[in-house]
Order: structure tokens, then sequence, then C-alpha cells
């Protein structure tokens, strides 16, 4: 048996690849919608047109600046570990959207992986949660 702990599986080690991950893909989605928050109801119009894809083609402003909300704010709470199955849900909820908006007008696989990846991400963190490393464990003490 090795001693380098650096591969030692543990409990302590699952909470820090939760906060890496968490950490991780907050910033890329704060990232991906800091634009899409300040651009204001023409953007949000353009995002929520998604929503056309599952039926609900009315009030595309609003559905777009949604999702752009849930990106964005949804990538702060994960950062901070605060919410964070909430967060993960509408983050996943949004990606759902996106994947079908990408599969039905015909985007190639790579423009389909992006939103997939996030969906699998999100799935994952609305299961297991935050991890102990986050504002979410503290207020549950």
């Amino acid at each position: 048996m090795s001693n380098n702990k650096l591969f030692h599986t543990s409990n302590d080690a699952m909470h820090i690849a939760l906060f890496i991950i968490r950490v991780g893909f907050g910033i890329i989605y704060i990232m991906h919608g800091f634009p899409k928050i300040i651009g204001g109801p023409e953007r949000w119009e353009a995002v929520g047109g998604a929503m056309g894809f599952v039926g609900l083609g009315f009030a595309p402003a609003f559905w777009g600046f949604m999702a752009s909300l849930a990106e964005f704010g949804g990538g702060l709470l994960l950062v901070l570990g605060l919410y964070t199955r909430i967060a993960a849900a509408f983050l996943a909820f949004t990606m759902l959207i996106a994947t079908i908006m990408h599969i039905s007008v015909g985007d190639p696989l790579s423009a389909v992986l992006h939103p997939v990846k996030g969906l699998v991400v999100f799935v994952a963190l609305l299961y297991s949660g935050s991890g102990i490393y986050a504002i979410d464990t503290r207020l549950a003490r």
C-alpha cells in the first residue's frame, strides 16, 4: 500500500474534488452569463427564444433573463457553495434547454457538447450537494 497522500482516496479528497468542480464551473458560468445579463432585453429575447423549442415561445425576454441569471447568479452561488443544489437545478434546466436547442437547429456535435458537459456536472452537483468546503455546510451547522 502506497503512502502517497495525493492519490489516497478519502472522504476529504471527495470534498476537495467537489470544491474544485464547483469553483471551476462556477467561474466558467459567471463568465458565460455576465455578457448575457448586461446584454439587456434584446439579448435576453435572443437567448430566451430557445424556449420555443420546448413549446414555450411566449415571453422570450423573460426566459432569456432567467437563463442569463441562472448562468451568472448560479455560477456565483456555486463558487460560494451557497444554495448549491438550487443553483445546480436551475443551471441543469438551462443546459437541458440549450442542448435541445442546439440539437434542434442541427448544430455540430462540438456545439452540442458544451451544454451537455454542463448538464452532466450540474445534475451531479444536484445529487451530491456542495461538499463540506462551502457556505451551505456552515449554514447547516
